[in-house]
């Protein structure tokens, strides 16, 4: 355990950002789990919906680096096909 007073301060300040951090992750999964409800329910109007509150969402998290710029772009992108998909199969 940390001994010195700024090694408890740093132990403090880890403990609440790794909090933080886990709670802002689980929010991304949320957003990215309601566009996929929406789109396995084959309701493409609440599926656009979905993915157009996600994206700055998952955009932010990248910026912030709790998720990695590279998953955050491969995610988008999936969500996007499966609605543009759906869409055509739709049409």
């Amino acid at each position: 355990m940390a001994n010195s007073p700024s090694a408890i301060k740093r132990a403090k300040q880890a403990a609440k950002r790794s909090n933080q951090n886990a709670s802002m992750r689980s929010m991304v999964r949320t957003y990215i789990k309601n566009v996929v409800k929406a789109i396995e329910a084959n309701d493409l109007e609440k599926a656009k919906a979905a993915y157009t509150a996600a994206v700055p969402v998952i955009d932010r998290m990248a910026d912030k680096g709790i998720i990695h710029k590279n998953k955050a772009a491969r995610n988008k992108s999936r969500l996007n096909q499966r609605i543009k998909a759906m869409a055509q199969a739709a049409a």
